[in-house]
């Protein structure tokens, strides 16, 4: 089974087909395009309405590039992306624009996302004012309602950036993200670049808000722990390619491509007295300016054979719902 007939299920907010996203590199006098980095390589997935998907690897995997061409804030190569049935790269300015309502983002960096010469409120209201929702002053009061869900008080909306906290900054973003009520929201490492006890306070609220507005998440990260905390299903990237993609709990408990193996090992136990068993992979991570042949991953792989090299794995349904690119791990293999 091909990865978009895997995720072809009812109740799907955005159906990602056949994603590509690739950057040039230019060189010369001249600056032609000499190669191209291929960020996002031929990716399929869905994600349900009232879900969240979480979305992890290594830093350079194409994680970020995914969300920001899903949202067309980036133009794709090619692919084509679903969202509430209608196609987002086909649609007009004007169109895109209506749609934005629905379609919004979290940065990882709330302090670069947020204008410094503008007060916060202000930086909230902007979407208010772009699609004209209501009069200025229902804005305002809507802004401070806003403000009020993400524990904010009514005396931050004249405050400027640099005043607050960055566990606060990011609650500004949040409260941006969800000013216009948007049915889906990409989560690009919303909590990467806070200390660890905010961490869990900003995951609360989003789990919060999700439920309060019903939003749909894509929620990016490299860190594990925090992406079993929050998603209901978790798809691992690889170097531009999606590589194994199942529920929250089958993939802790089982995962089962050798890179979801790997990374599973690196996660800490809380108890000093119990060890896990790590799976160190050798070598580095190869460029997305050259991927390997085959199996991108087959370079690290320890149970790479020769075919690995030479053809590329299928995205398969080893199990139920648990889907897998991989030469080496078929229903055979499956620990039930």
């Amino acid at each position: 089974m091909t990865q978009d007939k895997a995720e072809n299920q009812n109740g799907e907010l955005v159906v990602v087909k056949d994603l590509v996203k690739y950057f040039p590199v230019r060189g010369g006098v001249l600056r032609k395009i000499v190669n191209w980095v291929q960020a996002v390589d031929g990716i399929s997935f869905s994600i349900r309405k009232g879900e969240t998907l979480g979305l992890v690897g290594e830093s350079g995997c194409g994680k970020s590039t995914t969300g920001r061409t899903i949202l067309h804030l980036l133009d794709p190569t090619s692919g084509t992306v679903v969202f509430n049935d209608q196609n987002v790269f086909e649609l007009q300015r004007q169109e895109m624009k209506v749609l934005r309502r629905d379609m919004q983002i979290i940065f990882q960096d709330p302090y670069a996302s947020l204008n410094p010469r503008r007060p916060i409120g202000e930086s909230i209201k902007a979407g208010l004012n772009i699609h004209q929702v209501g009069t200025p002053t229902e804005r305002t009061e809507m802004v401070l309602d806003i403000l009020h869900k993400v524990g904010l008080e009514d005396y931050h909306y004249h405050r400027y950036p640099h005043e607050f906290s960055g566990g606060q900054r990011q609650r500004i973003g949040i409260a941006r993200a969800i000013a216009l009520k948007p049915k889906f929201i990409v989560c690009d490492e919303p909590v990467s670049a806070l200390d660890v006890s905010i961490q869990s306070q900003v995951l609360n609220l989003l789990q919060d808000l999700q439920d309060e507005f019903g939003l749909t998440y894509l929620f990016i990260a490299h860190n594990l722990s925090v992406v079993e905390h929050i998603s209901d299903r978790v798809a691992v990237m690889y170097l531009g390619k999606i590589i194994e993609l199942a529920s929250r709990d089958d993939l802790y408990s089982n995962p089962l491509h050798p890179y979801t193996k790997a990374l599973m090992s690196a996660i800490p136990i809380p108890k000093p007295s119990l060890r896990r068993t790590r799976t160190i992979l050798k070598g580095e991570v190869p460029s997305p300016l050259d991927p390997p042949s085959g199996c991108r991953f087959h370079p690290r792989c320890p149970i790479a054979t020769e075919q690995c090299s030479v053809e590329e794995p299928e995205f398969v349904e080893v199990m139920k719902d648990h889907y897998v690119a991989c030469l080496g791990v078929g229903p055979q293999n499956v620990r039930i």
